[in-house]
């Protein structure tokens, strides 16, 4: 039996073959495409083989606001996952790819932890397939074919002071936050103010995980803005010609990535956008495949309900006509205590992410993941405040037992499906509302907010993209996860705030508007010592201070 050995606290894993993996799913092991032994993609024909056969449950894992490290939503999802396939359910769990920005930076690697986790953990926290590199490519080849445009005499009329598209690079470095580019003369193009996002930002990553098949891909491509002329008109990534090379670049990406947990739970990893900025789920193809392969699949949103969990019905249940059975909310005794304690807003901040489930015409089960010193007496507070809320809480202890720490989890889970099963999902706004009226919905709704305030700026992009028909798109709200406000230091559950937005921005392909609020930043930086400080490679060739 092959082992990869994870990190120094945990033993060795016995990984299966990812062809044993595929088998499990129905997958002919003929027609996966491996990349070494225990990862593979999964052909986007499979899904299109499988359009008549039934759906499995979906179940969405999202959480309460977090504390700076996080409540273990991953973890959560991974180990109810191995849960569910203990139970004797066909399982499979569906994330996103991890971005080694936040890897290197300070928030580590995104396969879970503990005895919760996703093998060969080391290659899909690193390089894994190539998808984050395709995605980069293909964002920075529609850059460079823009400049290069302005420099050929500029047919398209382009205000090089309206270019909306960022170049895009998969680190963290805040001094490629606001650059010039096009300067040292006449021969190496024209001078202009640019900047860099980080790749899972991009929009092309955000259409890599909204699209429904290659030909969408490619509408999507086109769609895209990347500048508007001297009129005011948009400018569309088909204008100049780009798509046709972007799709190609994509043409691997666009297959699903599969891989397994410690205990050998199939996993689709495939997309990787945050949750602040973009959409925040995987990949709709992945979701839909597993779907179609699976009785039961878990799959995550980014941060908590008021970011990717309303992102997730709100964008990609409305674009890829998902309708999830069950919801579960991630809750930690240290969040409750982070946010005011059991007198303070904890609990309360609790209780407005049970209210924003319900928006969606969804019962959520409440997991409260445990952490190494959590009192049975403290926990049981908890229990008793989402039963008078009239929801199922349920401990659970994956990150030290694995599935069997969330069995009782992955049962409660079960009955939710039953319970959830003949409503309808319910979005918190019709797409025909205009934009302020989306904004102030969710502001007022899911936040707490009793106003939003536009900036001249915001009120100007409102009304540029209507007028360019883009104010039936859904809203995509980038602020801060710390807090259901714009303000991270509000904390608990702020009620009569003012939500501040200071800018839209179309993102035409991917099929939604952006909404900046407060100081978000589309570019982090590394903090003072970065994780990567602590890697190093052994003689051996083994990596040590991989999180």
């Amino acid at each position: 039996m092959n082992t990869l050995s994870e990190n120094a606290s945990h033993p060795p894993v016995p990984l299966r073959p990812i062809s044993a993996v595929a088998a499990e799913l129905g997958l002919d092991p003929e027609i996966i495409l491996p990349h070494g032994h225990y990862i593979a993609k999964i052909p986007v024909s499979q899904l299109q083989t499988r359009q008549q056969a039934p759906d499995g449950a979906l179940v969405l894992v999202t959480a309460m606001t977090p504390t700076p490290t996080g409540e273990g939503k991953t973890t959560t999802t991974i180990g109810l996952g191995d849960a569910l396939r203990r139970l004797g359910k066909r399982a499979a769990i569906c994330l996103r790819e991890p971005s080694l920005g936040p890897y290197f930076g300070i928030k580590g690697g995104g396969t879970g932890a503990g005895q919760a986790q996703l093998v060969p953990a080391e290659d899909i926290n690193l390089h894994f397939v190539g998808d984050m590199y395709s995605v980069s490519k293909a964002n920075n080849l529609l850059a460079a074919m823009l400049d290069n445009h302005l420099q050929h005499g500029n047919d398209l009329k382009i205000d090089a002071r309206r270019i909306v598209l960022r170049r895009v690079i998969d680190l963290n470095d805040r001094a490629l936050r606001e650059i010039f580019v096009g300067l040292g003369g006449v021969k190496h193009g024209v001078p202009r103010q640019d900047g860099f996002s980080i790749t899972p930002a991009s929009e092309v990553m955000a259409i890599l995980c909204l699209a429904h098949d290659f030909a969408d891909l490619g509408e999507r491509l086109g769609n895209m803005v990347v500048a508007f002329t001297f009129q005011g008109q948009p400018v569309h990534a088909r204008d100049l010609q780009a798509q046709g090379a972007m799709q190609v670049l994509l043409r691997d990406a666009i297959h699903p990535n599969l891989v397994q947990t410690r205990e050998g739970t199939p996993a689709f990893v495939h997309g990787g956008p945050f949750a602040n900025i973009a959409q925040g789920t995987n990949t709709a193809i992945a979701t839909r495949m597993a779907l179609k392969l699976a009785q039961v699949v878990v799959t995550e949103a980014g941060f908590a309900t008021d970011l990717g969990a309303e992102k997730f019905f709100d964008i990609k249940c409305r674009i890829a006509g998902l309708n999830p059975q069950s919801v579960v909310i991630v809750a930690t005794l240290q969040a409750v205590r982070h946010h005011g304690g059991f007198s303070g807003g904890g609990l309360d901040n609790l209780a407005q992410h049970i209210a924003n489930i319900r928006l969606f015409n969804r019962e959520p089960v409440v997991a409260i993941n445990r952490f190494e010193g959590d009192s049975d007496a403290d926990l049981q507070q908890i229990i008793e405040f989402c039963r008078q809320q009239g929801i199922e809480a349920v401990v659970a202890s994956h990150f030290a037992d694995g599935g069997a720490g969330a069995e009782r989890l992955a049962e409660a889970v079960l009955r939710n499906i039953d319970q959830n099963q003949p409503h309808d999902l319910r979005f918190a706004y019709p797409l025909e509302m205009p934009l302020t009226d989306k904004i102030l919905t969710l502001a007022q709704k899911l936040y707490g907010a009793a106003d939003v305030d536009f900036d001249r700026r915001a009120k100007q992009d409102v009304r540029l993209l209507e007028e360019t028909g883009y104010g039936g798109l859904p809203v995509c709200i980038a602020k801060t996860p710390k807090s259901l406000s714009d303000d991270p230091r509000l904390r608990g559950r702020p009620r009569d705030f003012v939500l501040e937005v200071n800018e839209l921005r179309v993102s035409a392909g991917a099929g939604f508007v952006v909404v900046i609020c407060g100081e978000i930043l589309t570019m982090p930086g590394l903090p003072k010592v970065p994780a990567a400080a602590r890697i190093r490679i052994l003689p051996d060739g083994t990596a040590t201070g991989l999180s």
